[in-house]
């Protein structure tokens, strides 16, 4: 389609970084950004362990560093990399063929994990275009992350019932059995956190979905079709799902675990890394969210426009913080996406442009002027307790299984 060539031509990384010709029943690609990554090994191992999928499966490791880095860290980065390529030629009679990518002298304003991702997704992308398979799939996957051995199959069954969806999130689990007290509360809370954040969404009536960067796949023609993946140095996984989501028929895979680091990380400004070192660092046991009132009061807004309500009578009958940040940032888009005649496609429109950005910008605003954030655990019974969820204990980990519990439920969505 006309949007590939557009994309290849303008937008993706110019130079080509694989020579070998891709193999003609290539369906899944798995693009690895890694740096100064010592795991590595034990993420290729996991993925090779995986069970056979039916047509080829290739791997693409991009080591990747800035043009300033200290010798120290460029020596540990070029082991890592030497230490993949002696794995890799260990392992060439695998159903799964590896690539291995090493980019030096990346500029620093662009160097980090969304330009390393984007690399290998272009990559990937290239490949499938060469033998024209535009329903190709690219998984995202992390250095430091290991999966359950269903995790490829999954993804090639799940692409393959359902050929319109675009992409998915995958479910995950931390692993904090081994991980000391200090350490072990504190990512139980992050990703009660996480699990919370997107519960309360659905339950306000908006679609929500992880989007965990180790923890989803797209179709070739998604990504191409979206513009790609971003270059951000963190949040990139947010930003290029939140695209992928507005095609619509975006699913969930359930059926395999995605197992993401735990480990303390200061090369992010936010994400898992970073939530854990500010954890260390500070002398607390509670972990805090958004405010349920939050929520209660975004609960309100979906009613009024699915009867595309006029913007006045709207506005009355808002809550305080919905109506104050409606009026103050979205009064206008709205008065003109009610000029759509169509009230289907009204609600369409509204929904895409009062996306998981505007969400998220709303409960900004309300956590600044009307809700403070409350401990994490306080929030997820709260929510629990709407849905009639009984659990026996409010302790986090006692939560946290739960809502693992609820997310493990079905496939799809």
């Amino acid at each position: 389609m006309k949007y590939w060539k557009t994309y290849l031509e303008r937008y993706a990384f110019p130079h080509q970084q694989i020579s070998d010709p891709p193999p003609d029943d290539l369906d899944l690609v798995v693009v690895i950004p890694a740096f100064l990554e010592t795991s590595i090994i034990n993420t290729l191992t996991s993925l090779f362990d995986c069970n056979p999928t039916k047509k080829t499966t290739e791997v693409i490791v991009v080591f990747n560093e800035p043009v300033d880095i200290t010798k120290q860290d460029s020596e540990i980065n070029e082991k890592c990399f030497r230490e993949a390529l002696s794995w890799k030629e260990n392992h060439k009679e695998s159903f799964i063929h590896c690539h291995i990518i090493y980019l030096k002298n990346i500029p620093q304003k662009k160097h980090g994990v969304g330009f390393a991702r984007k690399i290998g997704m272009d990559e990937a992308l290239k490949r499938f275009h060469t033998i024209h398979n535009m329903q190709g799939v690219i998984a995202c996957f992390d250095a430091d992350s290991t999966c359950t051995p269903n995790y490829l199959s999954s993804i090639e069954n799940h692409f393959q019932t359902y050929p319109d969806c675009p992409g998915t999130s995958i479910y995950f689990e931390h692993a904090f059995e081994h991980l000391d007290d200090k350490r072990k509360n504190g990512i139980i809370q992050y990703e009660l956190h996480l699990r919370y954040f997107i519960h309360a969404q659905r339950y306000a009536g908006f679609v929500a979905f992880q989007t965990i960067g180790s923890s989803m796949a797209v179709r070739a023609d998604a990504y191409a079709k979206q513009g790609g993946m971003n270059t951000r140095k963190a949040g990139e996984d947010f930003y290029f799902l939140s695209r992928i989501i507005q095609l619509g028929g975006f699913m969930e895979i359930r059926s395999a675990t995605v197992f993401p680091s735990s480990r303390i990380s200061d090369r992010v400004p936010f994400g898992t890394g970073r939530a854990m070192l500010s954890w260390e660092k500070e002398e607390q046991s509670d972990l805090f969210t958004y405010n349920p009132k939050s929520f209660v009061e975004l609960a309100k807004l979906n009613p009024l426009v699915n009867h595309a309500t006029p913007w006045d009578l709207i506005y009355a009958d808002l809550p305080e913080a919905i109506g104050s940040f409606f009026k103050s940032n979205f009064k206008e888009k709205y008065e003109m996406l009610r000029k759509t005649t169509n009230r289907d496609s009204f609600i369409k429109r509204f929904n895409s442009t009062f996306d998981g950005f505007v969400v998220m910008k709303y409960l900004h605003y309300a956590r600044d002027n009307f809700f403070k954030d409350i401990p994490v655990k306080k929030a997820a019974s709260w929510l629990l307790q709407q849905s009639d969820n009984q659990q026996k204990s409010e302790t986090p980990e006692n939560l946290l299984r739960e809502f693992r519990s609820l997310d493990r439920a079905k496939e799809g969505l």
